[in-house]
């Protein structure tokens, strides 16, 4: 559904060169969009994803049965220890107005997606932002991504995790738009 739903955004759009980026979950529809549509990306930005994206049980069973443990909890898993609470507590706020079925069926998805055989089929310039403290998709995922794609830059931001663009976002952009200069 998602990967439906960003091509008709795609499609409504018209632009002639795109450059998809997605955290996570976000990284996962990126990925099955190029798989699908290859020749409609110019690159990929992949942060804090993998291609495969296993969740720990003990979350998709906090996510169905006390969705207000699993918020509270989040930061530890999803911020590196640091990080302002102003910045967590912004997060966790958004993420409340999700609700607890939406995130869950987005994690179930997550624990579903595997891509890994095709990872080295991607031809495209990719861009690979990692938190150096990210628990969710550790670094290791993100080395994977880095030995299989052919055309790849490869940043592991320092003192920060899952969350790496809102802890370290003046980082992040100009990494971003370091790599869009130099491909595009």
């Amino acid at each position: 559904m998602y990967v439906d739903i960003l091509n008709k955004l795609i499609l409504s759009l018209k632009y002639e060169e795109i450059i998809l980026c997605g955290n996570s979950l976000g990284g996962a529809v990126i990925q099955s969009y190029y798989f699908t549509y290859p020749s409609k990306i110019s690159a990929l930005i992949l942060v804090g994803t993998g291609g495969r994206l296993r969740v720990d049980p003990i979350i998709l069973e906090s996510l169905a049965n006390n969705y207000e443990e699993f918020l509270k909890t989040l930061p530890s898993d999803a911020f590196y220890r640091k990080t302002s609470k102003n910045i967590i507590e912004a997060y966790i706020s958004e993420s409340s107005t999700i609700g607890p079925e939406v995130t869950f069926q987005d994690f179930s998805i997550c624990d579903k997606f595997d891509m890994l055989e095709k990872t080295s089929s991607i031809k495209i310039p990719c861009l690979i932002i990692v938190g150096a403290e990210d628990k969710l998709t550790p670094v290791k995922y993100s080395n994977f991504f880095h030995e299989k794609i052919n055309i790849n830059e490869y940043k592991i931001i320092q003192e920060a995790g899952h969350m790496v663009m809102l802890e370290k976002p003046d980082e992040f952009n100009k990494v971003t738009k370091d790599f869009i200069q130099k491909y595009l």
